[in-house]
Parts: C-alpha cells; structure tokens; sequence
C-alpha cells in the first residue's frame, strides 16, 4: 500500500503530493509501517515536497519527517537526505502549524 503513495509524490500533481504525505504522516505513527515506508524510499520525495511544494505540501511533508524521524535508524536517512535545511526554512517563511511541525521534525532529528 505504500508504493503507490510514494509514486504519487514523485508523479502526482500538487494535490496528489500532499495528498500522498497526509496518508504517508498518518501510517508513519506505526513502527512497521515506518519500515515499509522508508524501504519504499518516500524520504527523498517528501524532502523535494518540503522544498517545492505549496504550503500544505510542506507542511504534510514536514508531519511525515517528523513522524519518521521518531526512530533513531530514520534520523540519519532523513538527514542524509538534506531534509535540515528545509525543515529550518519552513521555520522562517511558514504558517504556524509548518513552524510548529518543523520544530517537531528537528526536534526529532537532534
């Protein structure tokens, strides 16, 4: 069920990215669904919403990292992946919940 979702963050329309983070957020709070996840490689694409998307993409992106980034062995992947930058940029140029949700994301990355 995860490859598709990571699929449409690397094909879909904006909608669909952000559509695809919302659902990849909400299945990242399960520790095997976590593994699922990030075997099926959804960090890069959600670190290239984080940097391109529309303010709910990053948002949604930034929930999704911040859930993965619960797990220790997901910290190093996600950093790898230069997720630090944007989550910092989303600190300064996003709405609160984004603020909030790239403060949490760090906070897990720390």
């Amino acid at each position: 069920a995860v490859e598709p979702l990571v699929h449409l963050l690397h094909t879909g329309d904006a909608e669909g990215k952000t559509q695809a983070a919302h659902t990849l957020s909400n299945l990242a709070v399960n520790a095997d669904n976590q593994v699922a996840i990030m075997r099926a490689g959804a960090v890069e694409p959600l670190v290239q919403l984080l940097r391109t998307g529309d303010a709910d993409g990053k948002t949604l992106a930034a929930q999704a990292l911040r859930n993965l980034a619960v797990y220790k062995d997901n910290q190093v992947v996600i950093m790898r992946a230069g997720a630090v930058e944007p989550l910092v940029q989303l600190l300064h140029t996003g709405d609160v919940e984004g603020k909030a949700l790239a403060a949490c994301a760090l906070t897990n990355l720390a």
